[in-house]
């Protein structure tokens, strides 16, 4: 046996979750709970990735757009051992099957890699976990001298066996020639009227088969999700691993409870990071970092002693060291800030690149531009660069200085070192060194009368 192949299933409808959504597709961490699965099969380095779905096939697989999965349908959801023999078909003679659940999203690929490694043609792989409160789940019954001989659901166990408190977390590894021997063999005489993938361990038993037991290092590990409660159960686990990753790693947090990563986040030496932080897709820290209260941060790479400032928001930025972001600034995607730059409150960026300390401090819009050196954008400035149909490039060089209240209108493009007065509307390109001014000439007119009210 050399390949290893994992089947997945997630045919159940999920009916306690109380959602038109298939379960497996509600997320822990922004992630598809069937996403976390497959991706734990990827690092495994599995051959094969079988998943086996039912309830909202269409939906799941339209969720899940990968090329390296099988899909194998579940038409009538009549049990465990039904759904593992719906990818048989698929699985190699010599194959080494790992079965795993999109429910139980957060397994570690140590904890099963060391579970693989027990399949041989004479043994295989069952994972159990020991519970305080094992209600609920398949008790693990041994025999005198401590091999296991069965697994029980709780429904058909004694009293006896409702006290066992090693349980089965219903993931095991098991070569695919014992599973084509066995499957076919199960039974549905029980209370469920199902066929349990459990019952195969009986029969591995009896055909003096040895099962080795391996337990995880927690028991979030196996936790599966059946409702919401159980969903932020698990969230808040994976959320706390994560903020102790970052912590170890160099970073502060002021309150590890309240920081969400969802996607990977990489944190140099005394990066701080202040609470209801959320971190979202591919996001880079470097050393020295400040990030402030209530800010999202998105697919960015932030360069090292830059300062984010409270309720900012960041997406598909590029930003550099010892620049200044926010209060309230938000910074769209195609964002490139050089060194010492400062985007104030209330400035939305978008394709703009912005030179070495240059600044835009507030209430502007700065799209589809390229800003020089030490550039000074007033408030309330605006590159107008949607005419309706096409975008246009707003180009301002080094040392420009642009007064409040401006209008650039794209395509326009200003030298280096040219003024802009404030309240200007700029259409025509401004040779280096210029003074622009573009705006109606001032009237004041004696012995105006307002106008009033009448009765």
């Amino acid at each position: 046996m050399t390949s290893l192949h994992v089947v997945i299933l997630a045919a159940g409808q999920g009916s306690r979750m109380k959602s038109a959504l298939p379960k497996v597709l509600h997320r822990i961490a922004g992630k598809p709970m069937l996403h976390h699965v497959m991706d734990t099969a990827r690092k495994l380095g599995a051959a094969g990735i079988h998943g086996v779905i039912g309830h909202g096939a269409d939906d799941v697989k339209a969720v899940t757009p990968a090329t390296d999965v099988q899909w194998a349908i579940q038409e009538q959801q009549l049990g465990t051992g039904h759904a593992v023999a719906q990818a048989l078909p698929a699985l190699p003679d010599d194959a080494r099957v790992l079965i795993l659940y999109g429910d139980v999203p957060l397994t570690r690929p140590e904890t099963l890699e060391a579970l693989v490694a027990q399949v041989s043609e004479d043994s295989l792989g069952l994972l159990t976990v020991t519970l305080d409160n094992p209600d609920g789940y398949g008790r693990i019954l041994r025999d005198e001298s401590g091999k296991v001989t069965a697994i029980v659901e709780q429904k058909d166990a004694s009293d006896e066996q409702k006290a066992v408190k090693e349980v089965n977390t219903g993931i095991l590894a098991v070569s695919a020639l014992h599973l084509k021997d066995w499957l076919p063999r199960l039974s549905n005489s029980n209370a469920q009227g199902e066929y349990y993938l459990t019952d195969i361990i009986a029969m591995a038993a009896a055909n003096g088969v040895a099962i080795s037991v391996a337990q995880p290092a927690n028991e979030y590990e196996v936790q599966g999700v059946n409702n919401r409660l159980q969903l932020a159960e698990l969230e808040r686990w994976y959320q706390r691993q994560e903020a102790n990753r970052l912590m170890t790693e160099g970073a502060t947090l002021a309150d590890p409870s309240r920081v969400d990563v969802r996607g990977n986040l990489s944190v140099g030496q005394d990066v701080l990071i202040d609470v209801n932080v959320v971190f979202e897709g591919e996001v880079s820290l470097a050393s020295n970092v400040s990030i402030g209260p209530n800010c999202v941060i998105r697919d960015a790479t932030i360069g090292p002693g830059t300062r984010v400032e409270a309720n900012s928001v960041i997406d598909g930025a590029l930003i550099g060291s010892g620049a200044q972001i926010g209060p309230f600034a938000r910074l769209r995607p195609g964002t490139r800030l050089a060194d010492r730059t400062k985007v104030g409150n209330f400035v939305e960026t978008k394709k703009a690149e912005v030179g070495e300390g240059s600044k835009i401090n507030h209430l502007s819009y700065v799209g589809d531009a390229l800003l020089g050196r030490n550039v000074n954008v007033g408030a309330g400035t605006i590159t107008c660069n949607y005419d309706g149909v096409n975008k246009h490039k707003t180009v301002l060089g080094d040392g420009v200085f642009v007064g409040s209240n401006t209008s650039l209108v794209a395509p326009v493009s200003l030298a280096d070192n040219v003024t802009v007065g404030a309240g200007s509307t700029i259409t025509r390109n401004v040779e280096a060194g210029e003074l622009a001014v573009a705006r109606g000439r001032q009237r004041n007119i004696n012995n105006w009368e307002r106008p009033v009210k009448k009765d």
